[in-house]
């Protein structure tokens, strides 16, 4: 309760969260705000994604907007609206999943690491230490191109690459607080490494992983479009911010098609900013050092 009344303190936290709203809603009603097209089977789960943007003939050039399609026609005749309402669909699921895994391997590896220490935390930190060696984007170029396009293969690809920060930052936490009196306690009282690991540890050392799971949601949406901007990401058509920006990149020096790009490029820059400023005013809430 404290949290959140230091989070309800803070105008832009606040507004990050109106518009982490605003995007939830906008993925949730996606099959009422862009219907899908006839040819296509109607996705009747909100964790389902059609595996194309709806399509209006096939044009090599953009269709300025109309009423029939509010956002335009990207090249290839792709629904612009389309795809950045069922994008926000995409987007959440991707990252949400992405992230999920990520934490799991990284407290994983980062719990046993830290409260184990001697080779296994030599180990495991040198293996971490290779996945940081490599710049993630570079990484995930090789291994989605190694590995294939398939949108289970991109969310394992990211989870794999991403679970490294995870893993250090818990085992930070773990190695501060296995030393503290009421561990002591515990382990004087008989409780087992796991009981003491589940019951005592995490518990009072996953508050700072908060800020970075709500940074990296938004971050991994932008990185998963520039995959996608560069032809590596998802398949081709598929709902997705960056194929949009990807069918733009011909038309960006004409002014007359600013619709290919304006539209999907600011989705990407808001749901990004929402996060970010989610997960700062987070970490003021958190601290116990701010006022």
């Amino acid at each position: 309760m404290k949290v959140w009344k230091k989070f309800a303190r803070n105008p832009l936290g606040v507004f990050g969260l109106f518009l982490v709203v605003v995007f939830a809603l906008v993925a949730l009603l996606a099959p009422v705000i862009a219907p899908m097209p006839a040819e296509q089977p109607n996705v009747r789960s909100v964790l389902s994604i059609p595996s194309q943007m709806a399509q209006d003939g096939y044009s090599s050039q953009p269709t300025d907007p109309s009423p029939k399609h509010p956002m335009g026609l990207s090249e290839n005749g792709y629904d612009i609206k389309f795809g950045v309402v069922w994008g926000a669909r995409t987007a959440f699921i991707i990252s949400v999943i992405i992230v999920a895994l990520s934490l799991l391997i990284g407290l994983v590896i980062g719990t046993l690491s830290g409260y184990y220490g001697g080779w296994l935390d030599t180990v495991m930190m040198r293996f971490t230490d290779i996945i940081f060696a490599f710049p993630a984007i570079l990484l995930l170029i090789v291994l989605v191109t190694v590995l294939g396009r398939e949108l289970l293969v991109l969310v394992l690809t990211f989870a794999a690459v991403n679970w490294a920060t995870y893993a250090r930052l818990i085992r930070s936490e773990i190695l501060k607080t296995k030393r503290l009196e009421y561990v002591e306690a515990a382990r004087g009282l008989g409780a087992n490494n796991l009981l003491i690991i589940l019951r005592h540890l995490l518990p009072n050392s996953v508050s700072s992983l908060l800020v970075v799971v709500s940074n990296d949601i938004g971050s991994i949406v932008v990185l998963f479009a520039a995959l996608s901007f560069i032809g590596v990401g998802a398949p081709a058509g598929f709902p997705d911010w960056g194929q949009l920006i990807n069918l733009s990149r011909n038309w960006i020096i004409q002014p007359q098609y600013w619709y290919t790009y304006v539209y999907p490029g600011l989705t990407i820059i808001f749901f990004s900013l929402a996060w970010n400023l989610v997960g700062d005013s987070l970490r003021d809430a958190i601290d116990p050092r701010s006022r």
